[in-house]
């Protein structure tokens, strides 16, 4: 039974995909624990493809252990994460009216990942690329913070996918977080 039957006379397209678990409104919505139980569940592989996304070490305690306990149990770790030299990043830091603020994020995020540097299984790059949307994976499952323009990535919302029978929304980001990671810059 639909409200207003007559929006959905003759529509042949679903409104939802069956690989959408959840939306949030916000990435600042997401509860610290949402981000700990989704990276914690991964057995094969986690990907983080972002410029800073800072708010997983200040507000997940103990993120670099929860990432190399995984490592340690053969999961693939790859974490791209934006070039602060790079013009893209400069140029979104005008656009969300940051300034060098996002530049200073990159370069804070690459400080909190130094110490897993070198871990067995897990990678870290740096990249130059327009960031579309912020990509984290866990195994068959995203969160895709959709980058809008002249917001903050915190403010913007975020998709929560699990990977279906189509796929198709899981593998395009899954792809598209693959074209970035062959061209960025292993992080010595």
């Amino acid at each position: 039974m639909f409200l207003w039957p007559n929006l959905h006379q003759g529509r042949s397209a679903r409104a939802l995909s069956p690989e959408l678990v959840a939306i949030y409104g916000q990435r600042a919505e997401m509860a610290p624990a949402v981000w700990f139980s989704f990276f914690e569940q991964a057995e094969h592989a986690i990907d983080i493809l972002v410029y800073a996304a800072n708010q997983l070490h200040e507000s997940v305690p103990g993120f670099n252990e929860l990432l190399a306990d995984k490592a340690a149990n053969g999961c693939a770790v790859r974490i791209a994460l934006g070039d602060p030299d790079s013009p893209n990043v400069a140029a979104r830091g005008n656009e969300e009216k940051f300034g060098h603020g996002i530049e200073s994020r990159c370069r804070l995020a690459l400080m909190h990942y130094q110490p897993l540097i070198g871990t067995r299984n897990i990678e870290i790059r740096t990249h130059g690329t327009t960031l579309y949307n912020s990509i984290y994976r866990a195994d068959d499952e995203l969160l895709v913070n959709g980058h809008v323009w002249g917001v903050n990535a915190f403010g913007a919302p975020v998709w929560h996918l699990r990977r279906g029978k189509s796929a198709t929304m899981v593998n395009t980001y899954r792809d598209s977080f693959d074209a970035v990671w062959e061209q960025a810059n292993p992080v010595a």
